[in-house]
């Protein structure tokens, strides 16, 4: 499994993802699920990816070399915006699914893959998309300004509670790297080191790209802040007066 969250804010866009890749408790591994085109200055988008890695990585390589999408033979290097951006990563996982999904089901695998597609192209401000499975997807909003892949339950909740379009861009790496570091505590099938990517509103560029091992000192005095500012608060809660 994997956790990989991407956040739409005025400022720009936020995406982190892990690198485990588990296939049973004796064979853990580490694979980037990242995946960047820029052509700075024209555009810089940033694919996520969760679910089954083989399924993961030939949707990616079929972007690499060309989709058929209405007729053309297209790719993220050449689409016109980032609608038709996710209108091509739909495509690319259908015929994924449409080549290998009968070999899949006859081994009793499931078609398991989930994508976050963020970027900027041209003058048009940045966007970020979930593709599902079917190739089908849902776009980030101002009432919901981020979105999730993978196991992504545990860290939902702080993102809920504070996050908002107007959150700085640097609040907002913070607030992904807090809502990775409660995943990564309560799920072992999510691992470090994770990848972060930044965009920043109309540079049509990556500000970031970053892989944060276990050793980067920021992550790890997050990680012990925050854990000791959720001991704190706790216990200054006043107990209930039933007992």
């Amino acid at each position: 499994m994997t956790y990989c969250v991407g956040l739409l804010l005025d400022a720009g866009i936020v995406l982190l993802s892990d690198t485990r890749t588990n296939a049973g408790v004796d064979n853990i591994s580490t694979f980037g699920k990242t995946h960047v085109v820029e052509s700075p200055g024209e555009r810089a988008l940033v694919m996520a990816t969760a679910g089954n890695l083989a399924v993961t990585q030939a949707v990616w390589n079929r972007l690499q070399e060309g989709v058929l999408l209405d007729g053309v033979w297209q790719t993220l290097r050449d689409v016109p915006g980032m609608f038709r951006a996710a209108q091509l990563v739909g495509a690319a996982v259908r015929a994924v699914f449409e080549a290998d999904g009968p070999t899949l089901r006859a081994q009793g695998i499931g078609f398991d893959c989930a994508i976050l597609l963020g970027g900027q192209i041209g003058a048009a401000p940045p966007r970020l998309f979930l593709v599902y499975a079917a190739g089908n997807f849902i776009e980030a909003t101002p009432d919901t300004p981020f979105l999730q892949v993978g196991e992504h339950k545990y860290g939902k909740p702080i993102l809920d509670r504070v996050l908002t379009p107007a959150t700085a861009l640097a609040d907002g790496v913070t607030l992904a790297l807090i809502s990775m570091d409660s995943t990564l505590r309560s799920n072992l099938t999510v691992g470090l080191p994770v990848d972060l990517t930044v965009i920043r509103a109309g540079e049509c560029r990556l500000a970031l790209r970053q892989r944060i091992e276990e050793s980067d000192p920021y992550f790890a005095f997050l990680r012990q802040r925050w854990s000791d500012s959720l001991r704190d608060a706790y216990m200054a809660l006043p107990r209930p007066d039933w007992l």
